[in-house]
């Protein structure tokens, strides 16, 4: 048997069986694969959501880790499992953008999986993490190639996500994520925001909030004070300090956030 990390990260929450049974598929087949939770509460039927945690996260694991993802409201129909490799990881997942960001960030090869034999028999039409994505992580952690899982292919689902964009002078991005803490996590990058700013003064602004800083860390400003912050991921966040900016705010994923150069009107 072969020792190999396994992440798992879908949308079916601790409520159910669903992932305890992926878990028991891949353990039947590699009793000495690794498994990690990556996260099993994306919002249902979220590609975005689980495109963008995958992405922020999978660099993090050891080489070779293979990444299963399963958000899929499109399970049953006509959309494919396919399996995308790189020379430091591999991902398995459905054929519906999940996976877009990872394809912007290095080149790979992408598989159509088609070869039976690594499906668990008599596929559902509704649990394919069961049937497909389990098995076939837990055979190529055992060291199947991926070009014998099935078919490479070109025209796979590349998704659509957005990417601040400059309008009149104003750098505008939107909020994509939003943590269990309330913070609001943006597509503007660290990089993006000072390529644009370089040495100005700058207003950023979200709602009918102006902030005119980003703060070192969450409490650099008074309990309930709404501030800006370089999270994490390099991504800018707007946050409350001890508090949830998503409530403050009434803030939802896609609304839009401004930052232009003081002076500039």
């Amino acid at each position: 048997m072969t020792k190999r990390v396994i992440t798992l990260t879908t949308d079916f929450s601790s409520k159910d069986a669903f992932v305890g049974i992926m878990k028991g598929v891949i353990l039947k087949i590699n009793p000495e694969a690794e498994i990690v939770d990556l996260s099993h509460e994306i919002s249902p039927q979220n590609i975005k959501e689980a495109a963008f945690l995958l992405c922020s996260a999978y660099h993090y694991f050891p080489y070779q880790t293979i990444h299963v993802v399963v958000v899929d409201p499109g399970v049953g129909t006509k959309r494919r499992p396919i399996l995308a490799e790189n020379k430091d990881y591999f991902f398995i997942a459905p054929d519906n953008g999940v996976l877009g960001l990872i394809y912007k960030k290095k080149k790979n090869n992408v598989y159509h999986i088609t070869n039976t034999k690594y499906f668990l028999p008599n596929v559902s039409q509704t649990f394919h993490g069961r049937d497909i994505f389990a098995p076939v992580a837990a055979y190529l952690s055992l060291g199947i190639l991926p070009r014998k899982m099935g078919t490479k292919i070109t025209d796979y689902e590349k998704g659509k996500w957005p990417f601040p964009k400059i309008k009149d002078r104003v750098l505008l991005g939107k909020i994509i994520y939003i943590d269990h803490f309330g913070n609001l996590i943006t597509n503007i990058r660290r990089g993006v925001f000072k390529k644009f700013v370089k040495d100005s003064r700058f207003l950023i602004t979200i709602k009918d909030i102006d902030l005119k800083d980003i703060s070192p860390h969450y409490l650099a400003l008074p309990h309930g004070e709404i501030l800006a912050i370089w999270g994490s991921s390099e991504y800018l966040e707007i946050c409350q300090s001890m508090g949830s900016a998503k409530m403050a705010l009434n803030a939802k994923v896609g609304e839009t956030i401004g930052i232009k150069i003081k002076g500039e009107d």
